[in-house]
C-alpha cells in the first residue's frame, strides 16, 4: 500500500488499545478506557479477523509464552524476539497484569490460576458474532492454518472435528501446513467436498511436482500446476479485495514428504508477485496475503514484493500486539502474527479510499474463556465431537508436581519428560524430541490424562525409532536443525525450535556459522567419539516407517505408569554462547 509522508507519521504517533490496555502505534485512541475489554470503537470500512495455530485445541487450555525466542542477524532484539519483560517494555504492557499473561511466560503458573484458561472456539465464536453483529455485511474471518492437528480427537477423527468446527465458527479463507499431514487424498476430500460453498483454501505456493503433472495428478488447475486455488477477489461492503494464500513453504521438509509426494512447497515470492498484479488488475483495492511463513520470512517477503497491504501471519506462533511496518519498492505492507492455540483474534480494521487503504486500526484481542460466554451451539458440536472418546480422554495417566510446558528455542518441561520416557522405555543412551511449537501447558498439581499427553504428541506420523548414530553424525544432526533455526537469512529457516535432546549435554553458539555453532559434545561427562556408535531414540521421523514400532503415546504412557508423579523435571538445555544482551531469553521466571 502506499502512504503519504503525512499519512505515515500520523500512523505512527497514534495510540490506542490493542488486545486490552495495550498502547501502540498504528490505532486511534479512543477518548475514554472502555468497561469492556472486546469493544471496539468504528472505524474504516472493510473488518479481517483473523487466527491461526490453534492446533485442533477447541476447549480453552493453558498455553505458556516462550521464555527463550532468539533472534540473530538483522532480527536482534526486534518483535517477534522479545521475550518477557523486554516483551512487556517494548508493547508498554503492565508487569503482573492480565495482558501481561496472556503475551508472556512471567509468573506463568500463578497468573494462569489467577486468569483462568484461553481460547476455546465457544468463546472465540462469541466473540466473533458480537464483531460481526456490530459491522455487519464488512467483515472477513481468515484462519492462517494449523488447525486440524494438535489434539486426540483431531487425529482419531481424521480433523473432522476441527473441520465442523470451523464452519460454524464461519471461517471463509484458510491456508495450510500440519492440515497437509493427513495425506493429499484426505486433505482434498475435505476441501472439495465438506469446505466446499463455506470456506475457501487458497495456497499460491503449492504446485504438482513435474512427474506428478505428468501423471495427471489432481490440482485446481492441471495446466499451471497450482494444486490450490492460489488467490480469490471478494466484495467487501461493496470494496473489492483481493485475498492470496500462501502455505507452509516448507512442507515436505519439515514433514514427511511420502504424505504429499505429488506437491511441490517453495516460497515463491516472484510467483506470489505476479499474482498481486493480477488481483490488482482485475481491480481489488485492498491486497491480502493469508500467510503461514512464519513472522520473520513475511517480514523479509514484505520487504521484495510489492503491492501487497496486509500480511496475516502465521506458523511461528508468534502474538504480536503492534502490527509491524515494512517499506518496500512499492510502499509499505503491515504485517501481523496473531499468536496460537485458540489464545488470539486479530482484528484489523481498514479505510479503504479513493481505491487504496488509507489507514487501519489494530487490535489483537486474548480470548479469555471467563470473559467471554460460550456459544451454546459450538459447546453442543464440540461435546459430539467428543463423546464417543471422552472415556480414554480423561484417563489419568501421572499427576505433575511441577509446571509443564513445551514452548521454547531449546526445551521444555514436557519436552523433557517425553525425553527421559524415551530414554527409560526404549533403553536409549540419547534421545531426540521435535521441537514441535504446539503443546498444551499444564500447572503443578494438575492431572495428566491421555488427552493431555495426546496435545503434545498427536500427529499422522507417531513412531519411536531406536538407531545407532556416530559422534560425527550427532553433531551434523544438531548443526543441521541449528541452521534451520539460527539461519541470519530467514528465507532459509524452518520456524520451528531445535530438537530437543535427552542424555547429550552440548554447547550451541546461535550467532556463528555453519558448522560452527555445535561444540564440546557430552555424555554423562565424556566427550563424545566422533566415531564410536551411540543408541538414540526418537520419534516423528520424516521417513515413513515400520508399523509394528511402538507410538510416542505409548512410551510416554508406560513411563507415567512407573513415575506416577513428575516431582521435578531437570531439562537438559545446551550451555548457550554468544547471546550476552539478547532480549529473546529471559529466565526470571
Amino acid at each position: 500500500m502506499s502512504f503519504s509522508r503525512r499519512e505515515f507519521l500520523n500512523i505512527l504517533s497514534a495510540a490506542s488499545v490493542a488486545g486490552f490496555s495495550l498502547r501502540t502505534p498504528g490505532v486511534a485512541a479512543s477518548s475514554k478506557e472502555s468497561s469492556d475489554p472486546y469493544e471496539l470503537d468504528e472505524f474504516g470500512n472493510v473488518t479481517l479477523m483473523h487466527f491461526t495455530d490453534c492446533h485442533a485445541q477447541l476447549l480453552p487450555i493453558h498455553f505458556r509464552e516462550p521464555s527463550i525466542n532468539l533472534g540473530v542477524g538483522d532480527a536482534f532484539g526486534k518483535p517477534p524476539h522479545l521475550v518477557g519483560e523486554a516483551f512487556l517494555k517494548n508493547f508498554q504492557i503492565a508487569s503482573g497484569s492480565r495482558e501481561a499473561h496472556a503475551f508472556t511466560h512471567l509468573d506463568f503458573s500463578s497468573a494462569a490460576r489467577q486468569y483462568g484458561k484461553v481460547g476455546g472456539f465457544a468463546h472465540l465464536k462469541t466473540l466473533i458474532d458480537r464483531i460481526r453483529q456490530a459491522r455487519p455485511g464488512r467483515t472477513l474471518l481468515m484462519d492462517g492454518g494449523d488447525t486440524w492437528q494438535g489434539s486426540a480427537t483431531a487425529l482419531w477423527s481424521g480433523a473432522q472435528d476441527m473441520v465442523d468446527a470451523s464452519k460454524l465458527l464461519g471461517v471463509e479463507i484458510m491456508t495450510g501446513h500440519w492440515e497437509f499431514t493427513y495425506g493429499m487424498e484426505r486433505v482434498l476430500e475435505i476441501i472439495n467436498n465438506d469446505l466446499a460453498g463455506a470456506t475457501e483454501f487458497l495456497a499460491q505456493n503449492v504446485m504438482l511436482t513435474e512427474e506428478a503433472s505428468f501423471m495427471d495428478s489432481p490440482a485446481y488447475d492441471v495446466n499451471t500446476g497450482n494444486v490450490f486455488k492460489p488467490y480469490t477477489m471478494r466484495s467487501i461492503n461493496g470494496i473489492p479485495v483481493g485475498i492470496i494464500g500462501q502455505a507452509f513453504p516448507y512442507s515436505t521438509l519439515a514433514n514427511p514428504r511420502y504424505m504429499m509426494e505429488d506437491w511441490s512447497f517453495q516460497i515463491r515470492d516472484q510467483q506470489l508477485q505476479g499474482y498481486v498484479d493480477e488481483v490488482r488488475g482485475k481491480g481489488a483495492q485492498l491486497v491480502v496475503l493469508l500467510s503461514h511463513n512464519g513472522m520473520d520470512v513475511d517480514l523479509k517477503l514484505a520487504s521484495r514484493v510489492t503491492g501487497i497491504d496486509v500480511i496475516m501471519g502465521g506458523h511461528t506462533h508468534d502474538g504480536i500486539p503492534q502490527p509491524m511496518i515494512v517499506n518496500n519498492a512499492g510502499g509499505k505492507t503491515v504485517v501481523i502474527n496473531s499468536g496460537s492455540n485458540g489464545k488470539f483474534l486479530s482484528v484489523l480494521d481498514v479505510n479503504v479510499q479513493a481505491g487504496k487503504m488509507s489507514d487501519f486500526r489494530f487490535k489483537l484481542m486474548p480470548i479469555f474463556a471467563d470473559l467471554l460466554p460460550a456459544d451454546a451451539e459450538m459447546n453442543s458440536l464440540i461435546e459430539r465431537h467428543r463423546a464417543p472418546y471422552k472415556d480414554v480422554l480423561s484417563k489419568p495417566l501421572a499427576t505433575t508436581d511441577v509446571e509443564l510446558y513445551r514452548r521454547s528455542n531449546f526445551v521444555g518441561t514436557f519436552d523433557q519428560v517425553i525425553l527421559d520416557a524415551l530414554m527409560n522405555v526404549r533403553g536409549a543412551e540419547i534421545a531426540f524430541s521435535p521441537g514441535f511449537r504446539w503443546g498444551t501447558s499444564l500447572l503443578p498439581g494438575d492431572t495428566i490424562t491421555t488427552e493431555r499427553l495426546m496435545d503434545q504428541t498427536a500427529i499422522t506420523y507417531p513412531k519411536s525409532t531406536l538407531v545407532d548414530m556416530t559422534g560425527a553424525l550427532l553433531k551434523d544432526v544438531l548443526e543441521d536443525i541449528a541452521n534451520n533455526l539460527f539461519n541470519p537469512d530467514p528465507y532459509l529457516q524452518m520456524g520451528g525450535d531445535m530438537v530437543r535432546v535427552g542424555g547429550l549435554q552440548y554447547t550451541i553458539r546461535p550467532n556463528e556459522v555453519m558448522g560452527k555453532r555445535i561444540a564440546n559434545l557430552e555424555l554423562n561427562g565424556k566427550a563424545i567419539d566422533p566415531a564410536k556408535n551411540y543408541k538414540v531414540a526418537g520419534w516423528a521421523s520424516v521417513s515413513e516407517q515400520p508399523d509394528d514400532l511402538p507410538d510416542i503415546w505409548d512410551i510416554v504412557t508406560d513411563y507415567l505408569a512407573d513415575v506416577k508423579v513428575i516431582k521435578e523435571v531437570n531439562s537438559n538445555s545446551p550451555v548457550l554462547e554468544g547471546i550476552t544482551g539478547n532480549p529473546g531469553i529471559d529466565l526470571s521466571s
